[in-house]
């Protein structure tokens, strides 16, 4: 993009050091040839200097996104809208949605020439919803010259934005009749930021009203995709929301892969803790540092038969900011020129597995994406406690998942119970439910987020099934397609997508194919 060059060079007219990586990696080589000193090391990476630089510089999530995707192979220049995302970050334009002609991306088609696993087209969207300023940005990878039957969706985790998969859009769009979507959630990346206000008064509502915030949206796209059922992927946050979106709209899932999700274990404190007020959840998202943060530690097992566990002694800082209700976001905010070099100590660390240049582009898009105005990540102070705990853990709903009945609306992301059997349509009518959804959970050999959540969960939803093929018709069990699996991905932690990209991408390139062959099953057994 002519932007990104734009603003590069205007950094370093102003002698700060280039914004872009490609530049600063040249820059770099240039010094050390020159027999000048490298780059410092520490906890903030980034010098004074070149954090005031970069702020100033003032380059736009449209630009840093870009960059990012600039790394996928055989895509020499993807497309990238500005409708969003356009300008620098300010309180009164911070991610506006320009309407204006010239802002929409045109798709870029790569062939076989320059693509050997062509020919595919690729495309950045801004999918306008329902209501006021409510937009999805999408990316998405589409095979051409063959019929689409499957159809992968990809949500990022806290804080990120869907740029976070760069490494799985190219390996995973090689299957044969298959497109890949890439979402930012609403409220973060480059979706619009419309303001989050509370409306229910008890706990549960407020919990039901926050996660519906995000998965109404996810529902409304998909409708207006026009998909019938997908196979849906969250990392992290991602794989909450793609949680709660299996409760409350069953029916529209072939499989559900979940990359390291939060929020399955219970903690007996955050189930208890109060509800923030609606002016600190104004103030607040969550402390929830994607990297595993010192003082955090690993979320508690779900084994119901050890006694609750003692509090955890979270570090000074991190219950200090949690009692004034500020994010990591709002910090970043807040620091002005600093900004850049306190992001820098997060994503020196949790990117520092990677090549330099991509490395560099993931700071800058990631702190690009932390300064906008903040809107979703206000929602989540009513879905997290401190400490990063579910005030609603997973592991009391995902035996639902696959379960649910179709025959009527669900009011939220909660499971059917017992008492849902008779319903409306009355005891003595035969309800419909789902038959299973396959579900796969991944985790790092050294991820914070424990393991064990998803071996409780798999326990859990085992249970489920066999109870459910107890009472089941014939027609039912012929159509029973409901299992549960953890994998560990080596050489990776909570990231998995990132620091074992390679053997990430074979493991859901064959959950892809395992769902083309259960769809063969299922058409078989009708």
């Amino acid at each position: 993009m002519a932007a990104a060059d734009s603003a590069d060079a205007q950094a370093r007219e102003g002698g700060g050091k280039p914004m872009l990586a490609r530049h600063r990696a040249k820059q770099e080589a240039e010094a050390e040839a020159q027999g000048q000193p490298g780059a410092k090391s520490g906890h903030f990476p980034l010098s004074y200097k070149e954090g005031l630089s970069q702020w100033w510089a003032g380059i736009s999530p449209a630009v840093t996104e870009n960059h990012v995707l600039s790394f996928v192979p055989y895509l020499r220049q993807p497309p990238t809208h500005t409708q969003t995302g356009g300008k620098p970050a300010s309180n009164d334009s911070s991610m506006k949605v320009d309407t204006s002609g010239g802002k929409e991306a045109q798709p870029v088609m790569t062939d076989t020439e320059t693509d050997p696993y062509g020919p595919r087209m690729w495309h950045s969207d801004l999918v306008p919803l329902s209501g006021k300023n409510r937009f999805l940005n999408e990316f998405s990878v589409e095979r051409l010259e063959e019929e689409t039957q499957n159809n992968l969706v990809m949500l990022h985790g806290y804080g990120a934005g869907l740029g976070f998969f760069y490494k799985q859009f190219e390996p995973l769009s090689r299957l044969a009749h298959w497109k890949l979507y890439a979402l930012d959630m609403p409220g973060m990346g480059r979706s619009s930021r419309p303001p989050f206000n509370i409306k229910a008064k008890d706990r549960e509502g407020k919990v039901n009203e926050a996660e519906s915030w995000f998965v109404d949206a996810l529902e409304e796209w998909r409708i207006k995709k026009k998909i019938d059922k997908m196979t849906l992927m969250g990392h992290s946050l991602g794989g909450y929301m793609a949680v709660c979106y299996a409760l409350k709209y069953p029916g529209h899932l072939n499989k559900l892969i979940l990359a390291s999700p939060f929020g399955i274990p219970e903690d007996p404190y955050a189930v208890n803790e109060a509800m923030p007020t609606e002016a600190e959840a104004n103030q607040l998202a969550a402390e929830f540092a994607e990297s595993g943060t010192e003082g955090v530690g690993q979320q508690p097992s779900t084994n119901q038969k050890r006694p609750p566990p003692p509090r955890r002694p979270y570090s000074k800082w991190v219950t200090t900011l949690w009692d004034a209700n500020i994010s990591p976001f709002s910090i970043v905010r807040l620091a002005g020129p600093l900004g850049p070099r306190l992001v820098s100590g997060w994503t020196s660390r949790r990117f520092s597995h990677l090549p330099a240049e991509e490395a560099e582009a993931l700071h800058d898009y990631s702190y690009s994406l932390f300064r906008q105005r903040g809107s979703g990540e206000y929602a989540l102070a009513y879905i997290l406690a401190p400490g990063a705990f579910a005030r609603s853990p997973l592991i009391r709903r995902v035996q639902g998942v696959g379960r649910q009945y179709l025959d009527a609306a669900h009011s939220g992301p909660e499971p059917d119970g017992a008492a849902a059997a008779s319903g409306k349509a009355g005891a003595d009518v035969k309800r419909v439910r789902e038959t299973g959804v396959p579900v796969v959970f991944y985790y790092g050999d050294h991820d914070w987020m424990d393991v064990k959540g998803g071996h409780d969960a798999e326990e859990k939803m085992a249970a489920e099934r066999r109870k459910a093929l107890e009472n089941a018709t014939a027609e039912e069990k012929r159509m029973e397609n409901g299992d549960v699996k953890v994998q560990i991905v080596k050489k990776a932690g909570h990231h998995v997508y990132l620091d074992g990209a390679d053997e990430f991408n074979d493991m859901v390139a064959e959950e892809m194919r395992d769902v083309e062959a259960r769809q063969e099953r299922l058409e078989g057994a009708r």
